[in-house]
């Protein structure tokens, strides 16, 4: 398959969209995302970046989202504090009308399971798991080559599950979370300050950083159990930033052997959203 088209990744703190050919990014645009916007909102911010890299409507235009996307398109931002406006929104008949039959959407940890299965650190791997640590904590799995999805569009939200270390409730409404440890609102907020990248920048040693190391370790040790995983990947800001994997390898290396799967980065780093969402609309229309 070529892999060529337009791709959108939607996440808490940014937009980001990209023109791809034979499965790299050419063009590039991005902007901070409106937490408070509607799905209008979105949409429109989502066309003027596209613009600027040539986008024409009927195109091929993979959409990726923070959330959950329903088997009806339906766009659920379960999240509230990331994107408080975004509840059962219609994006995927939002997307067809204004940008044309085949613009196609998936949540952004699944779409970069996809990319890193078929083109990235993924690749070989029997049952994999690709994990994003940024602003929260989400997932993607392909068990046996299929990448996992279900009817309500929550499968593979694993920030969502439980945590030994977690006493916080998170945005999901469930308490003691992964990701209420290990996403970045919850470090900024363990170490008193604005926001992760202000913990990273003054202290990397920090205690909340090695809580969130792990928590995400413990993750991939319970998931091992359950899936019987053979490789996992980590990407998002944090999960990519400096020695952070490292410290995740530090903690699982606590675990017995058969929990400890090769814990990798994503072999496509800040774009694999981005080409797992056009690789989900070519896959899928």
């Amino acid at each position: 398959m070529t892999v060529a088209g337009f791709a959108v990744d939607l996440g808490g703190t940014k937009i980001a969209v990209a023109r791809i050919v034979d499965g790299v990014v050419s063009a590039r645009r991005q902007r901070p995302t409106q937490a408070g916007a509607d799905l209008d909102g979105q949409l429109q911010s989502i066309g003027a970046l596209l613009e600027d890299v040539n986008y024409r409507r009927g195109e091929p235009l993979g959409v990726a989202v923070a959330g959950r996307v329903d088997r009806d398109g339906n766009w659920h931002a379960v999240n509230t504090a990331t994107l408080s406006a975004i509840a059962a929104a219609p994006l995927g008949e939002a997307l067809r009308e204004r940008f044309g039959k085949h613009a196609l959407a998936t949540n952004d940890a699944a779409a970069a399971a996809l990319a890193e299965y078929r083109l990235g650190a993924g690749q070989g791997a029997y049952n994999f798991a690709y994990l994003t640590v940024s602003t929260g904590v989400g997932g993607g799995l392909v068990l046996g080559g299929r990448l996992i999805d279900s009817l309500t569009g929550l499968a593979g939200h694993v920030g969502f599950t439980s945590s030994q270390l977690g006493k916080d409730r998170c945005g999901s409404g469930r308490m003691g979370t992964v990701e209420s440890v290990a996403g970045g609102r919850a470090i900024a907020a363990a170490a008193g300050m604005g926001d992760a990248k202000t913990v990273f920048a003054g202290d990397p040693q920090n205690a909340a950083i090695h809580r969130s190391e792990q928590a995400v370790a413990g993750l991939i040790g319970d998931l091992t159990a359950i899936l019987g995983l053979d490789q996992v990947a980590i990407g998002g800001s944090i999960g990519l930033a400096p020695n952070y994997i490292a410290g995740v390898r530090t903690h699982l290396d606590q675990e017995p052997a058969l929990f400890r799967p090769p814990v990798v980065p994503a072999g496509l780093g800040n774009d694999s959203g981005l080409v797992g969402a056009l690789l989900h609309c070519l896959e899928s229309t």
